[in-house]
This record gives structure tokens, sequence and C-alpha cells, in this order.
């Protein structure tokens, strides 16, 4: 069965749910796996909802379902501008860290940047790993702003958006990080630019939209 979202849904990682795996915004379209489980469409992701929040479920028709426009690299690039802007205004408001957060006021890492982009019209991967293996690796001395700088020791587990002159914005955590969004160094100079500093594994361009389909899975 294939629904639409009528309201903000949190998807949780395990049948226990006591612990977000992301979070879906109204206008998402899903599908039911069984068992409380549901996979997003737009970028694949599977989780476990509340019995409560099925009624901010509707079915729908698989045809009438329309996938994200795919723009070109160019295109994207064209909305890198906007895609900062998002992060830097989401940094003015009250914000904390939060794990699985993909809306506002309070993100993860990775539900961050995944949100930039699709206020852009850009779908990518929900997890920073993902979207390690999703966009274009580039060196770290090709950085541009908008590009993505990867954390992590046997796989990327944080990720930030490249600001220029050495400095990306993120948000991180409560233990090494700033709590929320908050802008640092990749060279390191403080508590939190030193902790990333030293796991800094890579960087990558998005160039391309991710395109699935109501078929997945």
């Amino acid at each position: 069965m294939f629904y639409h979202s009528i309201a903000n849904i949190n998807v949780y990682d395990s049948l226990a749910l006591d612990r977000f795996a992301t979070q879906m915004s109204a206008n998402r379209y899903l599908k039911l796996l069984g068992d409380g489980q549901v996979q997003l469409i737009e970028d694949g992701y599977t989780g476990y909802v509340r019995s409560q929040d099925f009624e901010y479920l509707e079915a729908i028709d698989p045809a009438s379902y329309v996938p994200p426009k795919a723009l070109t690299s160019a295109q994207i690039r064209e909305c890198i501008p906007d895609a900062i802007a998002y992060i830097k205004a989401a940094m003015q408001q009250p914000n904390r860290y939060l794990w699985g957060g993909t809306l506002p006021p309070d993100y993860d890492c990775s539900g961050l940047m995944q949100a930039a982009f699709v206020s852009m019209g850009i779908w990518i991967p929900r997890d920073a790993y993902q979207q390690e293996a999703f966009v274009q690796a580039i060196v770290l001395d090709a950085l541009e702003p908008g590009d993505l700088v990867f954390f992590g020791v046997d796989k990327a587990t944080h990720v930030g958006m490249y600001l220029g002159e050495g400095q990306y914005i993120h948000s991180s955590g409560q233990e090494h990080g700033n709590d929320g969004i908050d802008i640092n160094s990749l060279a390191g100079g403080d508590r939190v630019a030193d902790w990333y500093a030293q796991q800094l594994r890579g960087a990558g361009r998005v160039t391309r939209c991710l395109q699935t389909s109501l078929a997945i899975g």
C-alpha cells in the first residue's frame, strides 16, 4: 500500500519506538512494509511509525505519484547559495542537536544537509555514510562553498557543509560538539573543531538528484 503523509511524522529505528531514525515532513510519500514498518519513497529510508500516526496517512493511487524533478549538475550549483542560506537561517533559530532530526528547529548532522538540499527540490540520501557514497568525491584543496565534508574513522559518521575560507557549518551533538548548529574550522582551533579535525576523512560535491520510485524495495 502506498500513502501520502498529511502531517509531520516521526519515524523510529525499531519496533520499540524509543529512538528516531528520521522524521517525515508532510506531503512525503511512503510504502507500508507491514508490522508498523514504512519505507519513505523519496530517499528509500525505512523505519517504524507509531500506530496512532497512521491517521496522518492517506492512501494514494501509485499512478498519481510524480517523482521529484531531476536537475543537472549546473542547475544544482545554482541552488547552492540558497542551500547555504537555509542552514544559516536554521542556525539563527533556537535549536539543539536531535538524533534523527530532519525538521526545524532541531536536526542531526545529515538531516540538516538533506533538509537544506530538499528545500531546493534536490533529494540526497539520509545518512552521512550514504551521502558520502552519493556525492562526487573531491580533494580538500578543491573545496567550494556548498560542498559536503565528511568525518569518521571506519565510515562517515558526521557531515557538514563547507562555507569557504576553511569554515564549515554543521549540527553536532553534546559530548564533542556544539549541541546544535554552528560554524567551525576544518583546521581545528577550539574544542569542537579539534575533535572533528582529527576525523576529517574527505569531501564531496552534490552533482545529481537522488531518484527513486514507488516500486522501491
